[in-house]
C-alpha cells in the first residue's frame, strides 16, 4: 500500500481512499461518469489466499494533472495499466521494463519524451497505446522484440525518422496507427507481412508514394487510412483489392493516384466509407457502386477532384432516385459540366462587379463592426456545394468525420466572449477534409482577406479535454501551412483575426482549407478534427469605382461652365461688358467726329443724338 499511496500522491489522484493501516483493494473503484473512472483490481490468491498483489490499475478520464510515476515499476505483478484521457505530463519511466505488462495504455496525456528502450524488455506486452502525447525523435529500434504486440498506437506525436526495418518482426500487429507524425520515407513493401493487420492509419505523415502492391495481401485489413503522401508523383495505379472483403472504411486520399476507379470496389460488401478524393483518377463511375439492395450497408463516396466522364448521371441519380450512388461530391471535371462543377467557377452572370464579401460561417445574418455579415447556417449534408441566393458567394465541404459519422459541421460556442466580438464568434463551420469558400463574379485585383477564428471545441483548461490539437492547411488565393487556431491565439475559446493578402485574376476568389491529417483526432471525442472556421471578411485593395472621381470632376468643370456663361450673358445684357455697343454705335451716328465733344477717363465723348 505504501507503493499506492507514492503513486496517488504524484498523480495528484482524490479518487483513492487509503487508510494508513489497509491492506486490502477495497476502496480504490468508482465510476466518475461515462468512460470515467477508477478500478484497480488485485489478485489475492497468493500464500494461501493471505497476500494481494495488484494486476490491473485503469485511471481514466480523470484530468489527473500530475506527473508519471517510476513507482509503478515496484508493482512486479502488474499486467494492465491504463491512464487513459488524463493531463498527466512527465517522460515514461525506465522502471517500466521490470514489468510484465500485457497493456499499457497512455493515451490522451502530456508525455514528452521518447519511447525508452527497456519498453522493449516487456516481452509479454501486446498493446502499446501512446496516442495523443508529445512524445518525440525515431521510432525505437529495440520494438522488434515485442513480438506479442497486437495493438502499436503512436497517433498524434512528434515522432519523426522513417519505419524501421526492423518492424516487419511484428507479425501479430492487428493495429498500426502512426498518423499525425512527420515520419518520412516510403511505406515498406514488408508491411504484406503483416496479415493480421485489420487497422493501417498512416494519415498526415511526410511519407512518400506509392501505396506498396504488397498491401493486396492483407485480407484481415478493414481500416486503411492513408493520404497526402508527398514526394514524387510516378504514375501511381490503383491497388488492388479484389480479395480484400473485409473492408469497412477504405481512404487513400492524396496519393497520387491515376487510372480507373476499380469496380470490384462496389461489390465489398461490408465497404460503408470511401475516400478517394484530391488524386488524378479518369473515366466512369462503376456501376458496381450502385446501391440497390436496400439492406445493403450505405456507402458514402467522396471522389472529388477528379476527371470522371459520368458525373452527370451519378450526380442526376443521386438527386432523383434514392441516392443509388451514395454521397458523390465532384468538383472538378471538364469546362462544359454544368457550371458549379467547372473550373474556377466562371462569373455566370456577365461582367465582374463585387469587391468585398462578409460571411458569418455556420451563424444567421449579422451585423458586426458596420457590415452585414451573411448567413451560412445550412447543414443539409456531409459532403455538399452550397450557393447563396445572391450569386454573390459559395462554399463546398467534403467528407465526413471518421469515428463519429453523425458529427455536425457546425460547432457552437460556449466560451465567455468580450460583448463585442461574440456575435461574430458565437458559430463556426467545420469540415473534416476540405472547406472552400468562393467569392463569385469578383473584379480583377489586389484584397485582403480577413478570417475569424477561435477554437470551441477544445477546453482552456488544465484537463483532458484542453489537449486537442488542430492542423490544418489555409490554401487557394491564400496559403499557410499547418495553422493552429489555439497556438495562434493562445488558447481556446479566444477570438483574433488573420489577415491574409488575395490577388483575383479571374473572376473568382477562393479561401481552401484544408486537412492533411494532422494534429489530434480523437480529444476530447473521436471525430473532432479538421478545418474550423468563424467569420471572412473580403475587402478591396484599391478604389472599385476609380472613374468614380473623375467624373464628379468632369460634373463640376461642366455646371462651373455654364453658370459662368449665364453670369457673362447676364452680365452683357446689362451692358457691363459690352452688350450696349450697338446701341452706343446709333447714338453717335457711327462715332461722328463733327459731333465729338472732347477727351474724357475712358476715352472720346461724343454728343448723343436722337
Amino acid at each position: 500500500m505504501k507503493t499506492l499511496r507514492i503513486i496517488s500522491s504524484k498523480l495528484n489522484n482524490t479518487h483513492w481512499i487509503l487508510g494508513q493501516s489497509q491492506t486490502s483493494c477495497i476502496g480504490f473503484n468508482k465510476t466518475i461518469g461515462e468512460n470515467k473512472y477508477s478500478n484497480v483490481t488485485c489478485n489475492c490468491t497468493f500464500n494461501t489466499n493471505t497476500v494481494c498483489h495488484v494486476v490491473s490499475i485503469e485511471l481514466k478520464g480523470l484530468d489527473l494533472n500530475g506527473t508519471l510515476p517510476k513507482e509503478f515499476g515496484d508493482l512486479p505483478y502488474l499486467r494492465v495499466l491504463d491512464l487513459s484521457r488524463n493531463y498527466i505530463n512527465g517522460s515514461i519511466p525506465t522502471s517500466f521494463g521490470h514489468l510484465r505488462l500485457t497493456n499499457l495504455s497512455l493515451f490522451g496525456n502530456r508525455i514528452f519524451g521518447s519511447i525508452p528502450d527497456e519498453i522493449s524488455d516487456i516481452s509479454t506486452l501486446e498493446e502499446l497505446v501512446l496516442e495523443s502525447n508529445q512524445l518525440g525523435g525515431d521510432l525505437p529500434l529495440s520494438l522488434e522484440k515485442l513480438t506479442n504486440l497486437r495493438r502499436l498506437c503512436l497517433s498524434a506525436n512528434n515522432f519523426n525518422g522513417t519505419i524501421p526495418e526492423s518492424f516487419h518482426n511484428l507479425k501479430n500487429l492487428k493495429e498500426f496507427t502512426i498518423d499525425g507524425n512527420d515520419l518520412s520515407g516510403k511505406i515498406p513493401d514488408w508491411i504484406g507481412n503483416w496479415t493480421q493487420l485489420e487497422k493501417l492509419y498512416l494519415q498526415g505523415t511526410s511519407m512518400e508514394g506509392p501505396i506498396p502492391s504488397t498491401i493486396s495481401q492483407l485480407k484481415n485489413l478493414s481500416e486503411p487510412l492513408i493520404s497526402d503522401l508527398s514526394g514524387p508523383t510516378p504514375t501511381i495505379q490503383f491497388p488492388n483489392l479484389e480479395d480484400m472483403k473485409m473492408l469497412t472504411i477504405l481512404v487513400v486520399r492524396n496519393c497520387s493516384i491515376i487510372g480507373r476507379i476499380p469496380g470490384n470496389i462496389g461489390n465489398i460488401e461490408n465497404l460503408k466509407l470511401l475516400d478517394l478524393s484530391f488524386n488524378r483518377l479518369i473515366g466512369k463511375i462503376p456501376d458496381t457502386f450502385k446501391q440497390e439492395d436496400n439492406e445493403k450497408t450505405k456507402l458514402d463516396n467522396m471522389v472529388s477532384h477528379q476527371q470522371l466522364t459520368n458525373w452527370r448521371s451519378a450526380w442526376l441519380d443521386n438527386i432523383g432516385q434514392g441516392e443509388p450512388y451514395g454521397q458523390f461530391l465532384i468538383l472538378a471535371v471538364s469546362a462544359e459540366t454544368l457550371w458549379c462543377l467547372q473550373k474556377d467557377l466562371p462569373c455566370n452572370s456577365g461582367k465582374p462587379k463585387y469587391y468585398s464579401l462578409y460571411i458569418n460561417c455556420g451563424g444567421d445574418r449579422v451585423r458586426f463592426q458596420g457590415q452585414i455579415y451573411e448567413k451560412n447556417s445550412n447543414v443539409k449534408a456531409s459532403s455538399q456545394f452550397f450557393v447563396d441566393t445572391s450569386d454573390k458567394w459559395a462554399y463546398s465541404s467534403t467528407g465526413v468525420f471518421i469515428g463519429n459519422l453523425e458529427s455536425s459541421h457546425v460547432a457552437k460556442n460556449a466560451y465567455s466572449l468580450n460583448p463585442e466580438d461574440v456575435v461574430i464568434y458565437q458559430t463556426a463551420r467545420l469540415a473534416p477534409i476540405s472547406l472552400k469558400y468562393y467569392g463569385l463574379c469578383f473584379c480583377k485585383g489586389h484584397y485582403n482577406v480577413r478570417l475569424y477564428f477561435t477554437e470551441i471545441m477544445f477546453f482552456n483548461n488544465q484537463t483532458f479535454g484542453s489537449l486537442g490539437k488542430r492542423l490544418f492547411d489555409i490554401s487557394g488565393t491564400v496559403v499557410r501551412k499547418d495553422f493552429n487556431i489555439m497556438e495562434e491565439a493562445g488558447g481556446a475559446g479566444k477570438g483574433f483575426s488573420k489577415d491574409f493578402n488575395a490577388t483575383v485574376d479571374g473572376s473568382t476568389l477562393e479561401i481552401h482549407l484544408y486537412w492533411s491529417g494532422k494534429g489530434t483526432n480523437s480529444v476530447p471525442n473521436k471525430g473532432v478534427y479538421g478545418p474550423l472556421i468563424s467569420a471572412i471578411a473580403v475587402t478591396p485593395k484599391f478604389d472599385p469605382n476609380p472613374g468614380l472621381f473623375v467624373g464628379v470632376i468632369i460634373g463640376i468643370v461642366i455646371t462651373s461652365c455654364v453658370a459662368l456663361a449665364l453670369i457673362l450673358g447676364l452680365l452683357r445684357m446689362k451692358g457691363y461688358l459690352g452688350g450696349k455697343g450697338i446701341e452706343d454705335k446709333d447714338s453717335t451716328n457711327n462715332f461722328d467726329p463733327a459731333i465729338k465733344i472732347g477727351e474724357g477717363g475712358f476715352g472720346p465723348v461724343y454728343k448723343m443724338v436722337r
